[in-house]
């Protein structure tokens, strides 16, 4: 059994030496490449927080693998959540312009929108309404995965410290802040 990487000097060298393997592992499971990518940092990154308590009854290769394969399914999982709101939030417009009192709150959801930084606003709205990817809105706008990742959570964030109660009410079924 190999004997897991403890120096930055060997975590590095398997890094090297398997990054594109498991880059292609992510890739299989998350169909992006940008994504996988992020999913083998996260994982490289999470692993050296934690290097010193992890226990292993399987080689560091096949931690790796798997550990890379369920952070993959997680992220499979959550997209799969992310896009089931964003059809529930198009068919909640559409129900909700025929009742006045919703037809107030998605004025005041616009306002609150409308006051967001004009880029975090850019990218709320990729998301939300045309439902394109993280990585397809980092690509039309020249940013990294991460920043988008970033700006939809200021975004929520903002959302939610501005919205009363009725109106966060109405933004945890429409837009996801929970």
């Amino acid at each position: 059994m190999q004997k897991p990487p403890l120096t930055i000097e060997e975590l590095e060298l398997f890094f090297k030496s398997n990054h594109a393997f498991l880059c292609l592992v992510a890739l299989s499971i998350v169909k992006d490449k940008d994504v996988a990518k992020d999913i083998v940092q996260d994982f490289f990154i999470s692993y050296w927080e934690r290097r010193k308590n992890v226990q292993f009854t399987v080689s560091f290769k096949a931690y790796a693998v798997r550990a890379i394969k369920n952070l993959s399914l997680q992220h499979v999982q959550k997209v799969k959540k992310e896009q089931s709101l964003v059809n529930q939030l198009v068919a909640n417009i559409k129900v909700d312009e025929e009742k006045p009192q919703k037809i107030g709150n998605k004025k005041r959801i616009q306002e609150l929108i409308d006051r967001l930084p004009e880029s975090r606003r850019k990218i709320f709205i990729s998301y939300v309404i045309y439902g394109q990817s993280y990585s397809e809105i980092a690509e039309n706008n020249g940013v990294s995965v991460n920043t988008v990742k970033t700006q939809m959570k200021r975004a929520y964030r903002f959302l939610r410290s501005e919205a009363n109660p009725d109106l966060l009410y109405f933004c945890l079924v429409m837009f996801e802040i929970f």
